[in-house]
This record gives structure tokens, sequence and C-alpha cells, in this order.
């Protein structure tokens, strides 16, 4: 049987990183992880083509070769994913779908055949012994969590590595904390499940057979959900494995607690670890009170990612507004907070009300409700009927994106980090698309573009103030310049 992954296409977001990926000549952030691991639990006489949307379009003569396509989308890509499975039906194929989109919502997908729904380590093999014996059933979905160490390493050979900018791989799954507008919890439970260490490194090592030298990222919600096996088992082998490799680096997710452990952080630097995400959410305690992001209250938020970033991991960080505790005076406190702290990658959005959260049953419950989540908190819109009147919530919204982005108070940001930030060493070796993004940075920043004066005046400052963070200004500079085209674009309208 020939099957074909189609991974549907990401509409324009801050994540997206679209402007920024042209300096390198590259077509999108990370590949399907989901996709290429599935690929790999697929009877071994099946033919596989994977055929990622956001790197190449769907041809008709993929469709005339496959005999059935699965498909698996996040929320954001709803609007791909219909496209694509409408394309599909009219090629004749059997429509196999599943992920995050699926799950939530497979009842809204009346031309798909079969969902294949939860973690494909549980449902997969169901689905594929009744598809043997021609009675498969239309839904396969469970509430059993699966052994991570039967997971299969994913089928990195159908990817054309040249077109992303970074590779993913996952460690862990759950988390240990209760948020009420996250997903993670609903899909992945609360018990933080891990792969072994040889695991990682053999997924490592099929990468670097391939010849991928740049960044990878671990996927996982909270990478530090187990420190003990972190210090004692992962890290001391990620070490190990770097001692002769050059040009991979890593990065992660994690909670703020990871601040209170400056040894785990020292051990991640040494493992190849240079940015970590961290939720912060909202300076507010009243607000961390209602959505019960407890691990945040009672700390100093802005110390915490000062600790963090001392270390040598840059900071990026996740804020919200639209909690009904919320203020007026949120708005300028979040653009305070994001300015003294030197995140410089703060993604900033309205708060959504996801299906199976408690967010979204309190929603319901007060009648509150108004539309489905669109998947993209930073696209400016929210899905319930907010305390604060919509207006004023959406022109402070404007205004806190309109503030952190624009050139001034983006460079300056740039600054703040790199004085927080200690260098680290790293085995990089120069790529001809770092060259080629240089070059470009040179002509649409420094010369065309209107933060002219900041971009040189933070590379001129870097190279003799902080002279080996040189490549780090300039890769922010050109996050900046992506920021800044999404909000003109999408927000600031």
């Amino acid at each position: 049987m020939n099957i074909l992954l189609i991974y549907p296409e990401f509409p324009d977001t801050f994540w997206s990183f679209k402007y920024a990926l042209e300096f390198v000549g590259k077509r999108a952030p990370l590949p399907p992880l989901g996709l290429l691991t599935v690929a790999s639990m697929l009877p071994l006489d099946w033919s596989r083509r994977l055929v990622d949307t956001n790197v190449r379009r769907l041809r008709q003569k993929d469709l005339d070769w496959a005999d059935c396509a699965f498909i698996s989308a996040m929320s954001v890509q709803r609007e791909s994913a219909r496209r694509i499975i409408s394309r599909c039906k009219e090629a004749g194929l059997l429509v196999v779908a599943g992920g995050p989109l699926f799950t939530d919502e497979h009842g809204q997908f009346q031309d798909v055949d079969h969902f294949v729904l939860n973690e494909a380590e549980v449902t997969l093999p169901g689905f594929l012994k009744d598809l043997s014996q021609n009675h498969p059933r239309r839904v396969y979905s469970s509430d059993q969590f699966a052994d991570l160490h039967q997971t299969p390493k994913p089928l990195w050979e159908l990817l054309d590595l040249r077109r992303y900018s970074g590779m993913n791989i996952q460690f862990s799954r759950g988390c240990p904390f209760n948020c009420d507008f996250c997903t993670v919890t609903v899909l992945l439970g609360h018990r933080v499940r891990m792969k072994t260490s040889g695991q990682i490194i053999d997924e490592l090592d099929g990468l670097y057979k391939l010849g991928w030298r740049e960044n990878v990222f671990f996927v996982d919600d909270n990478f530090i959900g187990n420190k003990e096996f972190l210090k004692n088992d992962l890290l001391p082998a990620l070490i190990d494995w770097r001692e002769d490799k050059k040009g991979i680096t890593f990065y992660t997710e994690a909670s703020i607690n990871l601040a209170d452990d400056m040894p785990l952080m020292e051990m991640m630097v040494e493992a190849g670890f240079n940015k970590v995400f961290v939720g912060i959410e909202t300076p507010d305690e009243k607000c961390l009170n209602e959505c019960r992001k407890l691990q945040n209250k009672n700390r100093d938020l802005l110390q915490d990612v000062k600790r963090i970033q001392s270390t040598g991991l840059e900071v990026q960080g996740g804020f919200i507004v639209g909690f009904d505790h919320d203020q007026p005076s949120i708005f300028q406190r979040q653009v305070d907070f994001i300015q003294q702290s030197g995140i410089v990658t703060a993604m900033v959005g309205l708060l959504q009300a996801f299906p199976g959260t408690r967010l979204y049953e309190r929603m319901e419950k007060e009648g509150r409700l108004f539309g489905e989540s669109s998947g993209d908190n930073v696209d400016g819109s929210t899905n319930f009927r907010t305390v604060m009147e919509h207006g004023v919530l959406q022109d402070g919204y404007r205004k806190i994106l309109k503030h952190i982005y624009s050139p001034e108070n983006y460079y300056r940001r740039i600054k703040t980090y790199l004085r927080n930030s200690r260098p680290i060493r790293t085995r990089a070796t120069i790529q001809l698309w770092d060259i080629h993004a240089l070059i470009l940075s040179f002509w649409r920043l420094g010369i065309v573009g209107r933060e002219r004066f900041h971009y040189w005046s933070l590379l001129i400052w870097t190279l003799f103030c902080h002279p080996r963070h040189l490549q780090q200004a300039v890769t922010l500079s050109i996050y900046g310049y992506h920021f800044r085209k999404m909000c003109d674009r999408h927000v600031i309208r």
C-alpha cells in the first residue's frame, strides 16, 4: 500500500518565522515530528511518502501515487486541513486523520474515513489490525497513555532536511502542573513519561548521520518535569554525545522553576542548550490564581528570568492578556515586564478557550463561548466574552505589540538581554546560508529598513562591548524583522 503522509500548511503567525526564514533560504522552522513517528509505526512493506505543505505543494502526481492519506494537524492548521481532505477525497483516497485538531473536532470532519486519535502508540495498532482484516472502525480513541519506551525513532529519511531551519525530537510527554487554559494535560496527562537516554541518542545519531548540524528542538512541553532523571541520566548522555560533534545545539520549553536550580541550568548549557521558552503569562498575581498558574506565584519573575539568562540560556517568553481579573493597567505592566526582562522573543496573545480545558468548561457553563478557538493565540482574537470590554482589550493588545516590536524598543531589549547573558562556547560551523543571512540583513535592515539606525547601532555596540554575542545580535535583529512584518500585516492595521 502507498501511504501519503500530509502535513497541512500553517497560516502566517508569529511562530512561523516566515519572514526570518527568507534570510536563510528555508521554508519552515520544524518538520512534522508526529507524522515522521507514525511513519515508523506502519507496516514495513508499505511505501511511504511525506508531503509537508509548508515546504512544498501537494502535487497531483502525489495523489495519483497514493492509496491512502494520513493527515495530522493542530487547530491553527484547520482550514488547510479541510482543503487537503477535500483534494484527497476527490482523488479517491482513503483518508485517515489524527493529531490535536481531530482529537478535539473529529465530529466536524465528515469526509474523513477513519480517525486515529490520542496517542498513536496506543490507537494506531488497533486500526492497522482491523484494516488488515478489512473491517476498520471509523474512530479509534483511548484514555490510556503511551509507554514512550516503545516509541520508535522518527523516519527522518522522508525529509528534505535542507528546507528546515531546525529539527525536533521529543524526550517526554505530560506536565505536572495544572494551568486551566492549557491543552497539554488534557491530551497528555500530568504524569511525566520519558524515553530512555539511549532512545534520544539513537534519534540524534540518525539526524547527525544524515548531515544535520543545526538546532534541535526538544518539543517537551516541560523539559524539566523530572529534574533528577535529567541530571543523572539524559544531560550527562548529551554531554558525552556532543563531545566530538560540531554544530548541534538544543533548545526547549520549561517552567519558571528552572530558575531555582543553578546546577541544572549549568548542565543544560554544557549539554548544548542555548534557548528555553517559558510561560510567564502575566505579572498579575490575581490572574495567576485565576488560571491556576501556581508555579509562577509568589516569585520575583523578573529576577527569575535574569537568573536563567545569566547562565547563557536565552529566555523566550509567552504572555497572555484577557483574563477576567485583568485591569486596563495590565497592558503597560506587560510592556514594562517585557522591556525590563530583556525577553526579546516575547509572544503576547489574547486568551483563548480550547476544548477539553477547564477554561473552556467554565466559559461554556457561564454562557460566554461564542466560537471555536483559532489555535493561534497571537492572532488578536478570542472565542469567549471577556470581562474587559472587547474594544478596550483589542486596543490594549495592539498597543503592547506596537510598543515591544517597534525598532526602538525591540533593539533596546536586545541590548538588555545581551548585558544579562553569559556568552557560551559553541561548536557551530559557519554555513553558506549564515553568510547569505548576514549580507541580506545588511541590505534589508541596515539600508532600506526603517530600523537601520537601530540595527547599525546594535551591531557596533555589540562588536565593541560584547563581541562574542555578535552572531546572536544579528539573528535577533532578523527575528525582529519578522515580528514587525507580522504586526504590520495582521495585528496593527
